[in-house]
């Protein structure tokens, strides 16, 4: 296993403080580093010795033998259990990894509706409200060609539903979704034996497009209320949790573990082929090169390595780590040339960032000569990332398509959702536009088809019909 690195910023908020040194013998389980503000214990992922602390990171020389055992959290007799969650170190495992144990610390039971807002609700009637608190769970596995969510529910089922339950209990929340692909098949069945005599929980089946596990289109697709781009899912009296994140919930309150593992998938161009090969309690730390190696190692060039999914994911380098909240290490074929052409970057916020973009026809060889946003793309804040404000739905980009027509654009990259990125082919081919997607080269790799025309009904029957 060789090195440990373990970043000390591994959630929203800010880095931890160390709280080992240099030289210290660590188990799975030390509490190696603690909040400063807003954030979550980190814990040591290895037995092994502490050799180097930096500005973001704790470095470990992981021991040649790993004991299952771990160090349970260190919490009283008494502790609650939202008290345990919080000693765990559980974050949103399946986005930006906003601290478990301040998104839970929540009563459901009194928290009143929020402020709807009638200009992105028009169907909704001015007295509309929801009768009790909601645990949502977010089952989507949103990012294409990921399959580790879904594996766990299909294998650990018992544990969700374990984890659904205590969240239910520490928030004072009445009912549980599920929100799920209907594509997932097996992960339903599962879930409607388990659900069988479970009459708080149900689940809402989900089309199989981007981005139906982006937080406000989950709010939206199970309790019909849009969001507006400020709002919390608490104005809608729920709270969204990940599949992974509900279970490690349940491991810091049956088994005082810490959280110091994550499941995630690795996938492309890999020798073998192009399967999913899917990692569960993958110490947190462990780098991307020892993960690849693991899955066959990389099949000859390749484009990059992303962490993370197609859309929301980043470029790596084969010796960063994982961190608590990385869901994807993806392998990609390699880029196409454009040998300096012009192009226009559509920057959306269900994609990749205006850098990300720019990253990407960087790396096409293109020249950017225009740059558009969505118009549902909300800065909340100067700075901030951009929020939608209608995630999934669009309302057109023809504006867009005759700007970059405009700035003389021959290719357009975009980064929208499977609808935006129908809008666009609707107008920009007509124009004479060449359209790349940023998650063209993933899509290649792992045999997806690509983003551009919507093929699929945004509207998918209940009915549990296969």
């Amino acid at each position: 296993m060789g090195k440990v690195q373990i970043l000390l910023r591994q959630h929203v908020g800010a880095p931890c403080a160390p709280c080992v040194e240099v030289g210290a013998d660590v188990k799975k389980g030390t509490l190696i580093a603690t909040p400063t503000g807003l954030g979550a214990n980190i814990y040591a992922s290895v037995y092994g010795k502490v050799t180097e602390i930096t500005d973001d990171r704790i470095i470990i020389e992981a021991a040649d033998e790993q004991p299952d055992e771990f160090v349970p959290i260190d919490v009283p007799e008494d502790a609650s259990k939202l008290d345990m969650v919080k000693a765990a170190g559980v974050v949103g495992m399946g986005g930006a990894g906003f601290p478990t144990g301040v998104k839970l610390n929540i009563n459901l039971a009194e928290t009143p509706m929020g402020e709807i807002n009638p200009e992105i609700n028009p169907e909704l009637p001015k007295d509309f409200s929801i009768d009790c608190g909601y645990i949502l769970i977010n089952a989507a596995e949103c990012e294409p060609g990921l399959e580790h969510n879904t594996q766990q529910i299909e294998t650990q089922t018992d544990k969700v539903i374990r984890g659904i339950k205590y969240c239910m209990e520490i928030t004072h929340a009445e009912k549980t979704i599920i929100a799920i692909k209907k594509k997932h098949h097996k992960a339903i069945k599962a879930l409607q034996k388990a659900l069988e005599k479970e009459s708080a929980i149900t689940m809402h089946l989900l089309p199989d497009i981007y981005p139906m596990g982006e937080e406000r289109a989950v709010v939206r697709e199970c309790l019909g209320v849009n969001l507006d781009t400020t709002q919390l899912p608490s104005a809608a009296r729920a709270v969204v949790v990940n599949v992974e994140t509900a279970c490690r919930v349940a491991e810091a309150i049956d088994e005082k573990r810490p959280c110091i593992s994550k499941n995630l998938t690795v996938r492309g161009k890999l020798n073998g082929g192009n399967a999913a090969h899917v990692y569960m309690d993958v110490p947190v730390g462990v780098s991307v090169g020892e993960l690849i190696e693991k899955a066959g190692g990389i099949d000859g060039k390749y484009g990059e390595i992303i962490m993370g999914g197609a859309f929301t994911g980043k470029s790596t380098e084969l010796d960063a780590p994982i961190t608590k909240t990385t869901g994807a290490i993806l392998v990609t074929v390699e880029f196409p040339d454009l040998h300096g052409a012009n192009v226009g970057i559509l920057v959306c916020a269900c994609g990749g960032s205006e850098e990300r973009m720019r990253e990407i026809a960087k790396k096409m060889n293109g020249n950017v000569v225009s740059m558009c946003r969505c118009k549902q793309a909300i800065e909340n804040k100067p700075g901030a990332p951009l929020k939608c404000l209608r995630p999934g739905n669009c309302p057109g980009q023809v504006k867009n398509n005759l700007q970059f027509k405009k700035d003389k654009c021959e290719y357009i990259i975009i980064g929208n959702c499977s609808d935006c990125s129908n809008t666009v082919m609707a107008s920009g081919p007509k124009m004479g536009l060449k359209v790349f997607h940023q998650t063209d080269h993933v899509m290649r790799t792992v045999g997806h088809p690509l983003y551009r025309t919507l093929r699929v009904s945004k509207q998918v029957s209940q009915d549990i019909d296969f």
